[in-house]
């Protein structure tokens, strides 16, 4: 019932009604409010000359009343406006609820000095609607009573058990003392006393307790509404047309006579009806709010608890990085508690073999001085020989780097916390939904060098972050979908792909919450045509477009054989024969669909240019040591160890011929950096060949070695220093290994007999940086022996 109490309130006292009227836009008031914002305009400016003169006028003039002069009638209390400039302006108050209310102003001047007032008429402005309504000659009597919110009133007022109130104290009632019977009104004493006095007519009423007036009240019957416009008849029939009730008066001779009316109890009920089912929907809405109520309290606690649960997490999050970072804190002490007992120990022992060799030199030179004092000739000259050598021999000795000291005070240890730091200020909190499916974009998608080229994005209005894609193929045969990339670009290149077989192709997105769905799956068809020079390009692909393709790398490439587990590579059929290629694309309504029954047509088929095949890739983070550097989009490492750390290539080669290059960006304190191929399960934390699972050629500033299962072979003359390159060559149709540096040959064949899939791979320290250099041609030491042979 509290709700309803807003419902039965007056919306410019706030206050429950007190005689409430209906005005014609069926809101109600106060009937003393109604008169307290009511005013009299001249004849031309009320709502109905406005209305009938065909003026555009806003029903929120009234807004500017309050600009203007205003008087009050003592007896009426009407608040009206005389329209001049020079009146005296009385600025307007506020009800509780923000309604402008006029007070009654100063007393217009006498009627000897004012001119003549024009014509009024009284004008009511609904504070809720703010519409402008016009009084008749009959003033607010012209408005029905609703007797009907009286009686809501009452019964609301007397459900609750709060104490009855005094109905006339204007700021906090207090609580009533008696109730007046004739005036049906209740008093304090202080509003008694004041307004209702026991004397004159006031004396004859009958005033009781406010407990049994509100009985009384109670049962006291309800007054019958009459017809405003007959108060003497009441209400028997409805008018359908003014949606009213009237009198069998007005329907004789009123403005109804024409109008289809309708009888008072059957409409009645049939109102009833229609508001009981609209109840029944809108309860059906209040049910729903409730629920949802229910639902927002609800995920209040739950956010609340989440709250308290996310905290502890990050707070565990934190202390454990507080933790590995205090780990690694005591590891750097350590290693700097070590050099400082290394350079001391190297300083004492320096310091106690100079003080033993000064000691000896000391007691040489104070010898010497006492045989310098002898005065005999002969006892001096069979010595002094010995003497002088045994000087100059001490001399010597004094003089071969011995006042150097061997240890430098400085220690030759730099962190480096930039990363670290850059790390710290960029952790942050990542969006906690699944990435939407990848778009393929069939135009960027064709194929290269005995290689497909597959491009995607994400959905243009998605927002949610992308920590990479994973594309999968599957084996050419119509068998399982196997990942084959990994990575965080929108573009791949696979390469080494069966000639005359089709491949499928799909993409999906991840990060940290999981996995969105597949994209579209790409048809891919590849065919060996050795007829055709050279074809058109049919393929919706800009011709310059392609030719920038054939002549640059792109963000990953892979070439694949069907021989490692949890990877896919599939075997490279290509050589340095000049080759052509046919592709076509395909594209399917969903992942996984059937290709026969739900593949569109296959698209034009494209030629693509005889060229030589060969291969673009570059270094791969997720298999290298963890102390590697990546840097110049994986194409340059180094490493922040001072021991040496192995990296592998992206591509996997089981045949053909390859080669590539890489070239020595830095190279400080003569380290031995490591150059050759090796399998995906080499040491990742021991120089390249010290195992069965790499061969390699392992150099320094002046001389060069082969190594594997860390035995060494053709010591050959030749290093490196800053500036230089050094060369792979992997032939696995004649299964052999061969370097050079600075396009000299290292010797003869390095390593024969190779079988099996081989990974490009370097092993160096912090004191090596290089840089790959891939889709090179086969250097001509060794085309023009493969010519002779």
């Amino acid at each position: 019932m509290e709700e309803m109490e807003e419902e039965l309130k007056c919306p410019v006292c706030g206050s429950f009604y007190r005689e409430p009227i209906i005005l014609p836009c069926s809101h109600n008031l106060c009937q003393a409010c109604a008169r307290n914002i009511l005013v009299q305009t001249p004849e031309s400016e009320s709502p109905q000359s406005r209305r009938a003169s065909g003026s555009a006028v806003s029903d929120y003039d009234y807004l500017d009343l309050d600009k203007m002069s205003l008087y009050s009638e003592a007896d009426s209390g009407y608040g009206s406006y005389g329209g001049f400039a020079s009146a005296p302006t009385t600025p307007c108050q506020k009800s509780p609820n923000g309604v402008r209310v006029f007070p009654p102003a100063a007393p217009p001047p006498p009627a000897a000095l004012a001119p003549p007032p024009p014509p009024r008429s009284a004008c009511l402005t609904c504070p809720q609607c703010h519409r402008s309504l016009g009084l008749d000659e009959r003033g607010l009597r012209g408005f029905p009573r609703n007797r009907l919110l009286e009686a809501v009133i009452d019964r609301y007022q007397q459900g609750k058990a709060a104490a009855l109130r005094c109905q006339l104290c204007e700021k906090a009632p207090k609580e009533a003392a008696v109730m007046c019977e004739q005036c049906d009104v209740f008093y304090c004493d202080p509003c008694r006393l004041r307004c209702h006095p026991p004397r004159g007519p006031l004396a004859k009423h009958r005033l009781v307790p406010p407990a049994q007036g509100r009985v009384s009240r109670r049962l006291s019957p309800r007054k019958i509404s009459t017809c405003t416009d007959h108060e003497l008849e009441n209400h028997s029939m409805y008018c359908v047309q003014c949606k009213s009730p009237v009198c069998y008066q007005c329907l004789e001779e009123g403005k109804h006579s024409s109008h289809e009316v309708k009888a008072l109890g059957a409409m009645w009920k049939l109102h009833k009806s229609q508001l009981s089912q609209a109840l029944n929907g809108l309860s059906d809405r209040a049910k729903e709010a409730k629920e949802f109520l229910v639902q927002l309290r609800n995920m209040v606690q739950q956010i609340q608890e989440n709250s308290v649960e996310f905290e502890a997490c990050l707070v565990a999050q934190c202390d454990a990085l507080i933790d590995a970072l205090n780990r690694r804190k005591a590891q750097l002490l350590s290693r700097v508690n070590k050099e400082h007992e290394h350079k001391l120990k190297v300083v004492r022992d320096q310091i106690s073999h100079c003080t033993v060799k000064l000691r000896q030199t000391t007691g040489l030179m104070e010898y010497c001085l006492e045989v310098i004092k002898e005065n005999d000739p002969s006892g001096f000259l069979q010595i002094s020989d010995a003497l002088i050598r045994r000087v100059h021999l001490t001399e010597d000795q004094w003089g071969k780097g011995t006042l150097t000291p061997r240890m430098t005070t400085d220690f030759d240890l730099n962190l480096d916390n930039a990363p670290l730091l850059q790390s710290i200020h960029q952790l942050d909190f990542v969006q906690m939904k699944v990435p939407a499916p990848p778009i393929l974009q069939l135009e960027e998608c064709c194929t290269h060098n005995n290689s497909a080229t597959l491009s995607w994005k994400q959905p243009p209005l998605s927002t949610v972050q992308v920590e990479g894609y994973i594309l999968e193929l599957d084996d050419g045969n119509g068998g399982q979908f196997r990942e084959v990339y990994v990575g965080k670009e929108t573009m791949c290149t696979v390469d080494g792909l069966h000639f005359n077989s089709t491949y499928s192709a799909r993409v999906k997105a991840f990060n940290k919450t999981g996995v969105s769905p597949y994209s579209k799956t790409l048809v891919l068809q590849t065919s060996e045509d050795t007829q055709s020079e050279e074809q058109t390009l049919p393929f919706p692909v800009p011709l310059e477009r392609l030719q920038l393709r054939r002549m640059s790398p792109f963000s990953s490439t892979l070439n694949l054989q069907p021989s490692f587990p949890g990877r896919s590579y599939f075997e490279l059929r290509s050589s340095a024969h000049q080759l052509s290629l046919h592709s076509s694309l395909q594209s399917l309504n969903s992942a996984g669909c059937n290709f026969d029954t739900q593949a569109t047509p296959y698209s034009q088929l494209v030629d693509i240019k005889k060229m030589v095949a060969v291969a673009w890739f570059s270094f791969d983070p997720a298999s290298a040591h963890a102390d590697i550097i990546f840097s110049n989009d994986n194409l340059t490492v180094t490493c922040n160890s001072y021991d040496d750390r192995v990296v592998l290539g992206k591509t996997g080669f089981s045949k053909g011929l390859h080669y590539w290059e890489l070239s020595i960006d830095r190279y400080d304190n003569h380290p031995d950096p490591a150059f050759g191929v090796a399998r995906i399960d080499v040491l990742k934390d021991a120089m390249l060949g010290k195992d069965d699972k790499a061969w390699a050629m392992y150099v320094d500033n002046n001389r060069s070695w082969f190594m594997h299962n860390n035995s060494h072979t053709n010591r050959t003359e030749g290093g490196i220093t800053k500036g230089a390159t050094v060369g792979v060559l992997l032939d696995l149709t004649r299964r052999t290994l061969m370097f050079s540096i600075n396009e000299d040959q290292q010797g003869p064949v390095a390593f024969e007999n190779l079988e099996g899939l081989f990974f490009p791979a370097v092993s160096l320290n912090r004191n090596v940086q290089v840089t790959l250099h891939t889709g090179l041609p086969v250097p001509e030491f060794y085309t023009s022996r493969s010519a002779m042979q």
